[in-house]
Order: structure tokens, then sequence, then C-alpha cells
């Protein structure tokens, strides 16, 4: 039977938000939260308020705990045990006579989950100021807290303007490293096996999970292989790598192969092109990522190619 009104609302929160607390990184689990949330606005309501307190553990007075989690012998349990017990015993309502300033606490500690389909790219601001753009078929959770702010990049990539914060670093980890900054401009995207940054305004330290690291300033980029060693910082066009946020692709003397990868993440039917030769011509021009099939109508005009169609939908690129 589905349960109705608040009561019910927060009890599902809890327990989703329990759930997600024991595997944060479970892409399946986080998918059908993200539905969950979505489904109704008191969904998101709600867990956001126990998202919340559970930030605010290391916060509140011991004996308030206490007293939350009475008349159960729990004085030696951690904090957040302790706020767990509060919850499930469903007095979270109390957090509104605890005193907190709640314009400051929200502003400091926030959690969300983050999500585009494919194709599709989205704008979000976050209560410190910063301001996120994601690309499509990407998920990223946030985690705000009073020391810090954190996002896990768990796929895609993200354009990032951070809000200058000294007090509180931001940082972005992925699953071969993270990139640390208190104020900047900056894109990280994860692919299968790397993880690349290219910063647009101030500098920001990446770190891989091998410890290596490297200093990035404006127009200079680096990546973390699947190892989790960070390469040497290099050159890059942070406009034209970025260019994505206004639905465009830029390819400046890039070969072939680079195109199709890049391309393909902006189809849902494969594209391939042919090894050797074909696949080291060398391309600079402008395209959508809203309408890639433009790309493969002109591309016979500008390179001596053609465009195969293959029975299961996919095209590739061949010699002419």
């Amino acid at each position: 039977m589905k349960r109705h009104g608040t009561d019910s609302v927060r009890e599902q929160a809890a327990e989703w938000f329990a759930r997600v607390q024991d595997a944060p990184r479970d892409a399946e689990l986080l998918a059908r939260l993200q539905g969950w949330l979505e489904a109704d606005p008191r969904h998101r309501e709600e867990y956001q308020q126990l998202a919340s307190l559970w930030r605010a553990a290391d916060f509140i007075p011991r004996q308030r705990l206490d007293a939350l989690c009475a008349p159960e012998p729990v004085r030696q349990l951690p904090r957040r045990r302790l706020l767990r017990q509060a919850l499930a015993a469903g007095v979270a309502v109390v957090a509104l006579g605890l005193g907190w300033s709640g314009w400051q606490y929200q502003r400091l500690n926030h959690q969300d989950l983050l999500q585009t389909a494919f194709g599709e790219r989205r704008q979000v601001e976050l209560p410190d100021g910063s301001q996120l753009t994601l690309n499509g078929g990407t998920q990223l959770q946030v985690d705000f807290s009073a020391g810090r702010r954190h996002i896990q990049l768990n796929a895609g990539e993200a354009m990032f303007i951070v809000a200058h914060d000294s007090s509180r670093p931001f940082v972005v980890d992925t699953a071969q490293g993270s990139v640390t900054v208190t104020g900047t401009r900056f894109d990280v995207r994860l692919d299968p096996a790397a993880t690349r940054v290219a910063v647009e305004q101030g500098s920001v330290r990446v770190q891989g999970k091998d410890a290596s690291l490297a200093q990035l300033t404006a127009g200079l980029g680096a990546h973390i292989d699947a190892q989790g060693k960070v390469a040497a910082p290099y050159a890059v066009n942070a406009a034209a790598l970025t260019a994505w946020r206004q639905g465009k692709l830029v390819f400046d003397n890039a070969t072939l192969a680079e195109v199709v990868a890049e391309v393909s993440r902006y189809r849902t039917q494969p594209l391939r092109v042919a090894p050797g030769k074909v696949a080291q011509m060398r391309l600079s021009s402008t395209f959508s990522t809203d309408d890639t099939d433009a790309l493969l109508r002109a591309l016979p005009s500008i390179l001596p190619v053609g465009i195969k169609a293959h029975e299961d939908g996919s095209r590739e690129i061949i010699a002419k």
C-alpha cells in the first residue's frame, strides 16, 4: 500500500538516506534515489533536511543529542550514531528548537545529487554562490560542510565557477584523483580511463591517487591516468574545450580519430573511423553538439572521405 502524508515521506527519506550512507558510490542506487527525489517536491525537501541534520551532528551539543535519544542508554555512541537514533525515533523536528542560525547553516551545509540525461545541459547555483554547468550524461554529488566544499564526480563533465572562500577549499574528486581550489573557473571531465582538467581562470591543484601533483593556472590543463598519475601541465585552449556550454564542438587541427571520439559523446548511434591514414586526417572546424549529423554531411566536402551507413545504425568514416 502506498503511504501518504508528511510522516511517511519523512520515513521514506530516512530510509533512502541511510541506504546512500552505506553505499555512496552505488550508481544504480543513486539513479533510483534521483527518480524518487524528482517524483515529488516533498521528497527532495525531506531528504535535504535529513542531510542537513546529518552534517550538523558534529556541532550539536552532546547533552542535546542524549536528550533526543532518551531514554536509550546511548552515551557511549558516536555523535552521528546518536543522531541516527534521534532520526529513527521520529524526533528530527526538534531541530527547530536547537537554536541554530538556519540561514547560515544552510549556506555552509548542503547535500544534493545532480545528474543530466544524454544530450542535456544544466546550470546549477550552489548555496555558496558557486555555479556549475553540467554536460550531458553527468552525475555528481554535492556535500558541503563548515570546513569543506566537496564534489564527487561519478560520470560526465562539469564546468565550475567557484565562489572564493579561503576557509573552505572546493574539492572535486573522481575515480583517479582530485582537484582543489578556493576560487576559480575550471572544467573537469571524467572519461573511462582518465580525468581531464582545464583551467580558464585562477589556479587549481591536481592530485592523483598515487599522490602525484600538478599546479595549473589559466590556460593550462592536465590529466590523471587510470593508475592515478598526474601528467605534467600542458597548454590548452580552455575556450574551445568548454565550448560545449554553448552547444558547440570546436576542433583545431584535430585528427579524425579525436573528432570521432568527441562527437560520439553526443550521439546515440555509434560513430567509427576507418583505421590508418583516414583516422590521422586532420580537421579544423566548429559544429553543433545538438546536430552531429551536420558534421557527417559536411565532412566529405572538407576532406577526401565518405560516410558509410551500417545495418546496425552506426556510421563509419572511410576513404573516398
